[in-house]
């Protein structure tokens, strides 16, 4: 297991410098990401090809370095993977952010694995998983326009 000052590194490498923090053009899916009780408020947009294989991403808004770093190595995960697959991933960090994952499967999450330890921060765990609550609502068809973290 890597120390924990990589991880801080990799996290605030992508709060700094997000890889995927813009606005598509035109996307095929976008939706909004709210998280209430501290003001992240994130919008994710994709391209899924017609044999579903998430072909591109982006996401804009605001929020903490958690939230933006979070959603940032998301996107670096899911695109060029299928929709089962990146659902598949949205499940493993879930379970990791419940502490409750294999090393095995933290490996799976690789640069993402750094959000272990919010795990054991409960007022930072909806900032961890806003954008992949969003992911998760946007694959699945959700009709709504924006998703809450409120209920989470």
């Amino acid at each position: 297991m890597q120390s924990r000052t990589f991880y801080n590194e990799i996290l605030t490498e992508h709060n700094i410098h997000p890889i995927h923090k813009t606005k598509m053009i035109e996307p095929q899916k976008s939706l909004r990401g709210v998280n209430p009780s501290c003001g992240d408020d994130i919008t994710l947009q994709l391209n899924v090809s017609e044999d579903g294989t998430i072909t591109d991403g982006a996401f804009f808004g605001d929020g903490c370095a958690i939230s933006q770093a979070s959603a940032d190595m998301m996107l670096d995960l899911v695109i060029g993977r299928s929709v089962e697959e990146a659902m598949s991933l949205k499940d493993t960090f879930l379970k990791m952010i419940k502490d409750k994952i294999t090393e095995e499967e933290l490996e799976m999450l690789e640069e993402a694995g750094a959000l272990k330890d919010i795990s054991h921060m409960p007022s930072r765990v909806k900032c961890a998983v806003l954008g992949w609550h969003t992911l998760e609502e946007m694959l699945k068809g959700g009709d709504s326009e924006s998703v809450s973290t409120e209920d989470q």
